[in-house]
């Protein structure tokens, strides 16, 4: 499944890791897939956190290239993607998801004395955002997209529609009790045709059983629409963020993150991914996104 999504990128970044490793990390009930890209020893590491539509064989070309920088490279499949084992589909919640963030950023911490940072793709910068600033011990932080569930704009771009968005938490907050673990497709309710702006591209995530053709339960939404991030973003010190949003995103505007990101109180900057849409892989914006995972020294 990698290299269905690696030939999308131009050809001068199809790269092979100089190491990779499947692996098996035990969180709670369940076993979570891990892939290991890279040289184990590396003074570097980084952890990538993909987003709804994604899973570890999708976010794997980025690692690749990270890989062959010099960084030791740590993509989890989240509870409910990949090739992760959970005990139960339907009892997964969004908050699922920060506890593990945080609970394999801490692991990697104590495993790693050198530089950390956190990568998150889609909904996985919001996450890597909240793992880094719960946790604490990351040196860079890199996002593609920051966006609060919590902001109005925010949830009708998410959704399938905006109307839809507009009335997500009222109308989610109806599938509490046992409709609450009915797995529905993540298209019916969100606007996944714009995660890539190549059609081809939307094809092959979409046919992805373990990413964007996946299924998650009503009340994983819920929970989402519900979150909020425990470390506000004007108390947020640290680590270095980098918000590098591709420039011509169809389904989340670059103006929707940067509400958030202009809240940060921690140095950053903004990279805008020039021509590239929400899974970006258009030059010259990809070339950019490329050139930021590097070593932070």
């Amino acid at each position: 499944m990698h290299e269905a999504y690696r030939r999308f990128l131009p050809s001068e970044l199809r790269v092979e890791p100089p190491h990779r490793e499947s692996t098996w990390w035990r969180w709670r009930d369940t076993d979570v897939h891990v892939e290991r890209i890279g040289d184990p020893a590396a003074p570097d590491r980084a952890i990538v956190f993909h987003g709804a539509g994604g899973h570890a064989a999708l976010m794997w070309p980025y690692a690749a290239l990270a890989a062959a920088r010099g960084i030791h490279v740590v993509v989890p499949d989240l509870p409910g993607y990949g090739r992760t084992r959970v005990a139960a589909r339907s009892a997964i919640r969004y908050p699922d998801w920060v506890d593990m963030a945080c609970a394999l950023t801490s692991a990697e911490r104590e495993a790693h004395d050198g530089p950390l940072q956190l990568v998150g793709a889609s909904m996985g910068g919001m996450l890597a955002y909240d793992a880094a600033t719960r946790v604490g011990g990351v040196d860079r932080l890199i996002a593609t997209c920051l966006l609060d569930p919590r902001d109005a704009d925010a949830r009708r771009a998410a959704a399938r529609h905006p109307w839809l968005g507009a009335v997500a938490g009222p109308l989610l907050r109806l599938s509490a009790g046992p409709l609450a673990g009915a797995a529905v497709p993540l298209r019916w309710l969100t606007h996944m045709s714009a995660i890539a702006n190549d059609p081809a591209l939307v094809a092959v995530v979409l046919s992805d059983r373990r990413g964007g053709g996946n299924r998650m339960p009503l009340g994983f939404f819920r929970s989402f629409f519900e979150s909020a991030p425990a470390v506000e973003p004007e108390a947020a010190t640290g680590p270095h963020v980098v918000l590098a949003h591709p420039a011509a995103d169809r389904w989340t505007p670059a103006e929707l993150s940067l509400r958030f990101f202009d809240r940060i109180a921690a140095s950053k900057e903004y990279v805008p991914l020039e021509a590239a849409g929400h899974f970006p892989i258009e030059s010259p914006g990809v070339e950019r996104f490329a050139d930021l995972l590097t070593p932070t020294r």
